[in-house]
């Protein structure tokens, strides 16, 4: 099988980096919060163009916790995209707060910032800006409005660690930004991590101690927290990796070049990236009107697609329930959901299997 996303693959080629790594963390004895996180917390707010990183358990406890830090409260509303992970919108839920949910633009799947004015209320108190699929969104018109508006701004990159938007790294625009380390995302770990990167020192030392129970080194409670560490042994696994990034990042540019040059753009409608931006491609998403045929046809020939995401958030009703969707609709983000495939793309995947993939798409009656 040839698989959208193939961790293991990603894993073996770094292998013997990531066993001598370990082996030096685990003769240490330090398993918690110890030098391996603070390393590796440097490292990454360095490359992210920020000052300072918090290493959590997760990027979903990463937004949780931006947005506990801003006092992000019950009443409060936080404008997002219903095209993402539910972990996005989970997470503000989780604050306290009501996401408000506005449209993509179709061409990029990103949030489309003209729908953002329309859902600012007195209410809002927040933007969290997602960079779907690794392809950065018009951050600087989102900032803009930010501002005039004087609301905060935070970035959802857990899918697009390593992208650019005019030279400069995503996560360092907004007040925070906030990252994955699933396995399957382009610096992906052995298990779940995430991690907070700011500018702000008040910030990050507030979250560092509501990451753990709301105390400081000397146990001192000032805030109520909860425990969302990075642990010692995914801190040095992707202290290694992050080493290879930018390299891994540029396979999949290859890869998806592969896929945009070589695909049937009478039959599918391929990523669009700016000039001015480096999408990443955590993911590679067209879009067709026959994507349960071309699913089936590809799982006969040993390729396994995916969908990212069948259901919009909205379109679940025990989330909906939670949200408020904005003035003008979701009228893009109905249709692009019917619509979308992921097609095979990690920096292991050797360009004969693309080009099968390609043959197999093209050759497609439908």
């Amino acid at each position: 099988m040839i698989y959208f996303s193939n961790p293991y693959h990603q894993y073996l080629a770094q292998s013997k980096d990531i066993k001598n790594a370990i082996n030096s963390f685990l003769k240490r004895g330090s398993y918690i919060l110890g030098e391996e996180v603070k390393n590796f917390e440097n490292d990454f707010s360095k490359y992210c163009d920020s000052k300072y990183g918090i290493g959590v358990n997760s990027g979903t406890d990463a937004i949780f916790l931006a947005l506990k830090a801003i006092n992000i409260q019950y009443g409060d509303e936080v404008i997002t995209t219903s095209h993402t992970a539910i972990a996005t919108v989970s997470a503000i839920i989780s604050s306290g707060a009501t996401p408000v949910l506005v449209d993509i633009n179709s061409h990029t799947l990103n949030m489309d910032y003209n729908k953002v004015n329309e859902s600012i209320t007195k209410k809002t108190k927040a933007i969290l800006a997602v960079h779907m699929y690794g392809n950065p969104v018009e951050i600087d018109q989102i900032s803009r409005i930010a501002k005039k508006n004087k609301i905060l701004l935070i970035e959802d990159c857990a899918q697009a660690t390593g992208a650019l938007y005019k030279d400069k790294k995503v996560g360092s625009y907004g007040v925070m930004g906030c990252f994955s380390f699933y396995p399957t995302k382009n610096l992906g770990s052995l298990g779940d991590g995430g991690m907070i990167v700011t500018s702000n020192i008040k910030l990050a030392n507030k979250i560092k101690r509501i990451r753990q129970y709301g105390w400081d080194d000397k146990r001192s409670i000032k805030y109520i927290g909860i425990n969302s560490r990075l642990d010692e042994f995914h801190a040095t696994v992707l202290k290694t990796k992050l080493k290879n990034l930018d390299k891994d990042n540029n396979l999949r540019n290859k890869i998806a070049d592969f896929y945009s040059r070589n695909l049937d753009l009478n039959k599918f409608k391929i990523p669009v990236k700016n000039n001015y931006s480096k999408h990443v491609y955590h993911l590679y998403v067209i879009q067709t009107n026959n994507r349960n045929q071309i699913l089936k046809s590809l799982f006969k020939k040993n390729i396994f697609a995916g969908v990212h995401y069948r259901k919009a958030v909205h379109q679940e009703k025990i989330y909906l329930s939670k949200c408020r969707v904005s003035k003008s609709g979701l009228k893009s983000t109905n249709e692009i959901v019917k619509k979308i495939i992921s097609l095979p793309i990690y920096p292991q995947l050797k360009i004969n299997d693309v080009k099968y993939i390609c043959d197999v798409m093209n050759s497609i009656d439908f």
